[in-house]
């Protein structure tokens, strides 16, 4: 197989420009103008600011109005347009929806995905949303969820906090709430519970690798395409990393598969009579797209189903989407939070003094979970997650692609198959929206005067998306994390070490490069 010419001039200008520039570069953040260089364009400049690529973007975003547009090799295909801008925002993402689809380009960057949810356009995306919508609806599944969000607080979080509090050791929080939320979504999605949170903390190949895809997909976003597809082909470097990741949550998936489809066909067959006896537990995803399958063969649909969704892959890209989705989210947003929360001990006292005022029972000295019902009352925890959010969301960009030219709200001239970037982190930190003191932790930019949660249009707060593509699971995340963040805060006291160093990874999610190590003590 041969190289293409232009893999060969990027190897090349690489070691003419690159190395020699990254090497004499300072890899601090200064605001400077972006240099578009001859031949590689402003693609040095982003490497050498790598390590701090959210701020660097905000730093540039907010010099430049809040639109830039970067320019890459010119041989690499790497040009895009960022924006923070609200109303360039709202333009792209909600009121001229259909000329901003993902695109190909998306969906070869986020390859192991397959043809689910995340990467698909048009009919497709509609299909998926549908069934994603008729399943967080139906009372079952929410039953379950709650359920299940409940059992693993008190048999796996709880037992961990209380180990490591007894020992007086220090723990990765993070690390906690990742193992958290990947039993929890695997419970929620294939009914199987891995059992990563345990006083043990076990290792896990299949979970891990999810991590492994995150960090080789953002991996792609900043190479030319050549460098990571000759990687690719060679099987060196961060796509050999991909495919082994890859290989490694496809054999889990499948497994995971075959054994629920065996549980379901064992079950229709031997208790038809019971159907709407069916434990609550049953209820998750997969039995939700097994029993929508089973309904279309009994109309006689069949026919109608083309061979994908048939297929065990289809089941396969639905639960990676929703495993990657669903696992992710919620242990980054967590992880932040309770950072801002130890390092701003007044924002803890009134979040305690809220649970204490709502409290509906007498709390009798041992572990204390909390019911939704008293969750509904803790506006000002509502506030607090809804701050985290801001100033970090879990997914800190979003992708476009322009299939016909157009001109944006900000002026900026779009042509057709133009990518676009939104940077959600750095519409957090822009005064034009949130103020000048859009920098602090301040729950109570959220609280209005009569007491309750101040609207925010979801194209200025866009943590969970706008327009059509909006978060269906916004519910299921607030009710996640209001169950965890109090009775962790009930229970116990979360220090972080002092001198940990606190950074985002480069990854596609927004989790902490270093994790979030801290010591617990059990509240007397």
């Amino acid at each position: 197989m041969l190289i293409d010419v232009d893999v060969l001039v990027w190897i090349l200008v690489a070691f003419l420009c690159f190395l020699p520039l990254c090497l004499i570069w300072s890899w601090k953040i200064t605001i400077i103008p972006v240099t578009n260089w001859p031949l590689v364009g402003m693609l040095p400049e982003l490497l050498s600011k790598l390590s701090d690529i959210h701020e660097y973007t905000t730093q540039v975003l907010k010099q430049n109005g809040g639109t830039f547009e970067f320019k890459g090799p010119w041989f690499a295909h790497m040009d895009f347009l960022v924006t923070s801008d609200p109303m360039n925002v709202r333009y792209i993402l909600a009121k001229n929806f259909t000329n901003y689809p993902k695109g190909p380009e998306f969906k070869k960057l986020f390859e192991p995905f397959g043809d689910g949810v995340l990467n698909s356009d048009s009919e497709s995306w509609k299909s998926y949303r549908k069934l994603i919508h008729s399943l967080i609806k139906h009372k079952k599944f929410q039953l379950f969820q709650e359920r299940s969000m409940r059992q693993k607080v008190s048999q796996g979080l709880f037992p961990i906090l209380e180990h490591v509090s007894r020992q007086g050791t220090v723990v990765d929080l993070q690390d906690v709430f990742q193992r958290f939320t990947f039993d929890n979504t695997c419970l929620l999605v294939m009914g199987f519970d891995p059992k990563c949170l345990s006083i043990e903390l076990p290792e896990v190949d299949y979970r891990t690798a999810f991590d492994e895809v995150a960090e080789a997909i953002f991996y792609r976003h900043i190479v030319p395409k050549s460098i990571w597809k000759l990687q690719k082909w060679l099987n060196i470097g961060e796509e050999n990393k991909l495919r082994r990741a890859t290989e490694i949550l496809d054999r889990f998936l499948y497994q995971r598969i075959s054994s629920k489809k065996g549980e379901y066909l064992r079950r229709r067959t031997s208790q038809m009579e019971q159907v709407e006896d069916e434990k609550d537990e049953d209820f998750d995803l997969l039995t939700a797209c097994m029993a929508e399958q089973q309904e279309e063969e009994a109309k006689g649909e069949v026919a109608q189903m083309d061979d994908y969704r048939r297929s065990d892959r289809y089941l396969r890209d639905i639960a990676f989407n929703f495993m990657a989705a669903g696992k992710d989210t919620v242990n980054a947003g967590l992880t932040w939070l309770f950072w801002l929360i130890a390092t701003h001990p007044s924002v803890e006292e009134k979040i305690l003094a809220e649970i204490k005022e709502n409290l509906l029972a007498k709390d009798d000295g041992k572990w204390r979970l909390f019911s939704i019902e008293e969750q509904s009352k803790l506006v000002y925890l509502h506030a607090a997650i809804c701050e985290a959010l801001r100033l970090y969301p879990s997914v800190p960009f979003n992708h476009r692609l322009s299939v016909e030219p157009d001109v944006l709200p900000s002026g900026h001239r779009v042509a057709a198959n133009t990518k676009i970037m939104v940077s959600l982190y750095s519409m957090g930190s822009m005064e034009g929206i949130w103020g000048d003191d859009c920098l602090e932790f301040k729950p109570e930019r959220w609280i209005s005067e009569k007491g309750g949660i101040v609207h925010i249009p979801s194209y200025k707060f866009i943590a969970f998306n706008t327009g059509p593509r909006s978060c269906l699971g916004q519910d299921l995340t607030f009710f996640q994390m209001k169950t965890i963040v109090p009775a962790i805060l009930w229970n116990y006291r979360i220090q972080v070490i002092e001198g940990h160093p606190i950074s985002p990874c480069l990854s596609v999610m927004l989790h902490m490069k270093h994790g979030l190590r801290v010591k617990v003590s059990k509240r007397s």
